[in-house]
């Protein structure tokens, strides 16, 4: 048994993706194509909005930002799921996984205030025009941004350390292909109640408020639209909203699903909450680049002049700015 002053050599084992031997190859591989994309799709935005002076928007530095912490997130489940499926070692040292756990945690709870973020920045465009430029400065864009951090650190070293004075007994499976704080609390062999009370509270709250905020500016946003004379300003407006829209609703439906609909320790519901946790750890993530340059012509011009190597020059300034 291992509690908080656990040694380093003490190991969990993690339930993984699949049991099925024969299905290991083919998950390495899908789950190596999609980590590469992920990284590779996000890193182009990243460099997109680098490079190309007419993207240095408060919209665009926030989708920057989302796709570094999305790029981060994956990094911190994926490498460790490849390893144990190519070696077929399903243990992870007691202290990785707390390491694990609390940048999942910091990366994860990040999608979820920029996400929030990105729909006040909408709500101000479309709710505000002629106040934009004023309140979206490039100073409360750095602002919003590092409260998104400073927010997420906190929370996550409060869970994390939560954790860590819990006790833990060898031989017991960790229902999921990382440590998260649900599976972990499942396995471990002390009182979780106060853990369980901070989740429901703390996590809820991370996950609720910001889900709410971004329902009231979309519920001002449309009613700000729908007063708008014609259809083709209409449409504008409504096309600058749609990919945060998919986003939100692709991420938040598996969040909430993940931690706030409780789940028996069956074999089925361990695969249903792991068919959950790849939606919002590496689905999302993957398909965010798409989303968003999808429909988006600014994005897909930059994206196009990055490739063949046209990029506007952006001197010695800093990578991304708000104007």
């Amino acid at each position: 048994m291992a509690g908080g002053n656990q040694s380093s050599v003490f190991e969990l084992l993690l339930w993984g993706l699949s049991e099925q031997p024969e299905q290991q190859h083919r998950l390495f591989l899908l789950f190596l194509w999609m980590y590469l994309v992920t990284v590779a799709g996000n890193l182009l935005i990243i460099l997109a909005i680098g490079t190309d002076t007419r993207l240095h928007t408060p919209m665009y530095f926030f989708l920057a930002s989302l796709s570094c912490a999305d790029i981060l997130f994956t990094s911190t489940t994926v490498p460790k799921a490849l390893v144990n499926i190519q070696t077929q070692n399903r243990s992870i040292s007691y202290v990785e996984c707390l390491t694990q756990l609390y940048f999942f945690l910091t990366f994860g709870d990040m999608d979820i205030f920029l996400l929030a973020t990105m729909a006040y920045d909408r709500y101000v465009a479309i709710c505000h025009p002629l106040h934009y430029a004023m309140i979206m400065s490039r100073q409360r864009c750095i602002i919003l941004v590092t409260a998104c951090w400073t927010l997420t650190s906190f929370v996550a070293m409060t869970h994390t350390f939560l954790i860590f004075r819990l006790s833990f007994c060898s031989k017991k499976i960790i229902p999921d292909f990382f440590c998260d704080l649900g599976p972990l609390m499942k396995v471990s062999c002390s009182d979780t109640h106060v853990n369980e009370l901070v989740l429901l509270f703390l996590g809820g709250a991370v996950i609720l408020i910001p889900f709410g905020l971004i329902l009231v500016s979309y519920i001002l946003i449309v009613s700000t639209i729908f007063m708008v004379p014609s259809a083709q300003g209409r449409y504008k407006a409504f096309s600058t909203c749609g990919s945060h829209l998919a986003v939100v609703a692709l991420f938040f439906g598996t969040v909430i699903r993940a931690y706030l609909c409780p789940s028996s320790s069956s074999s089925n519901s361990i695969e249903e909450d792991t068919a959950a946790a790849v939606m919002y750890t590496v689905v999302t993530p993957l398909l965010n680049p798409f989303i968003y340059s999808l429909r988006n012509k600014d994005m897909q011009g930059a994206l196009g002049r990055l490739l063949r190597g046209k990029v506007s020059s952006c001197g010695h300034q800093c990578l991304l700015q708000c104007s």
